[in-house]
């Protein structure tokens, strides 16, 4: 039986990938000691793997495809293909910036004012690619973690990944510059992207998972309306592209089913309910597939 060898990431985007994967379709179980979970699909082998080593072992063919951050194909320089972004990280669904950043009340105000400076970083070819852009001369030393802790005694500024930038502050630093935005992608070995089987078996893959991301943030709305007050209701609902409208056995009265953020809910309910909507039931959905 043909087989797709998958690299899950391990570390901070392991427990949002099985949840995504899980949303998809896909049951992936992992015990605490083994690099080797198993999946309900015959035809996926998966291994977990640091998502800064994913690309080097895509690009040598260990691994058929795998799942890892954008900048760690750009810091490795793996020879790969990026078949699809899958913009969620390990807080929420965006995508993460690596910054410049410095102590608070530090005199640096930009790039320039990082001359003849040492800067703490995970991601050093990355780093030395952006100075070299800028055409400024830093020393770049790599930092093995906890990087907001090395300023100002071991460094003079660092480069590091940020979500929310809750982090950066909470440690008295401020961001001067966005180095690399980057997001999740899927990439893959570029001679088994050749192969008929694994290339689709892949896109397959993506198509649920790209599903299930556009799913995370949205819910079903499923509620019945006197078409006398049709207009004033759909007035009020945010549709993904148009709601559906379906005859009720009373001719008097339709359904309208519609998909909306989630986040929104709790403002247009009452508004719904104020327009004469009736029967108003929200569900989750599992994905969406445009």
């Amino acid at each position: 039986m043909s087989c797709l060898k998958l690299g899950i990431p391990k570390g901070s985007l392991q427990d949002a990938t099985l949840e995504l994967f899980a949303r998809a379709g896909w049951k992936i179980t992992l015990s605490s000691r083994s690099y080797v979970p198993t999946i309900d699909d015959p035809e996926i082998e998966c291994l977990m793997v640091r998502a800064q080593e994913m690309a080097r072992y895509v690009e040598t063919g260990a691994l058929d495809a795998g799942i890892t951050g954008h900048d760690w194909v750009v810091e490795t320089g793996a020879a790969v293909d990026e078949l699809s972004e899958l913009v969620y990280a390990k807080q929420r669904l965006a995508r993460v910036r690596w910054v410049l950043a410095v102590p608070e009340d530090s005199a640096m105000r930009g790039i320039r004012d990082l001359e003849g400076k040492t800067i703490a970083t995970e991601v050093v070819q990355i780093t030395k690619k952006y100075l070299e852009r800028h055409d400024v001369k830093a020393r770049v030393e790599f930092s093995w973690g906890a990087t907001e802790v090395k300023v100002p005694q071991l460094a003079d500024a660092i480069v590091e990944v940020t979500e929310t930038g809750s982090s950066l502050r909470a440690n008295r630093l401020r961001i001067v510059d966005t180095v690399l935005e980057s997001a999740t992608v899927f990439i893959m070995n570029r001679s088994a992207a050749a192969e008929p089987w694994k290339r689709e078996k892949a896109e397959n893959l993506i198509l649920m998972l790209q599903g299930a991301i556009a799913a995370a943030s949205k819910v079903g709305l499923l509620l019945n309306v006197h078409r006398d007050d049709l207009a004033a209701v759909l007035a009020v609902l945010p549709a993904l592209k148009k709601p559906t409208i379906s005859a009720l056995s009373d001719p008097d009265w339709v359904a309208i089913n519609t998909i909306v953020e989630e986040a929104v809910v709790r403002q247009i309910l009452p508004k719904l309910k104020a327009a004469k909507a009736q029967g108003i039931v929200e569900y989750p959905l599992n994905k969406i597939v445009l």
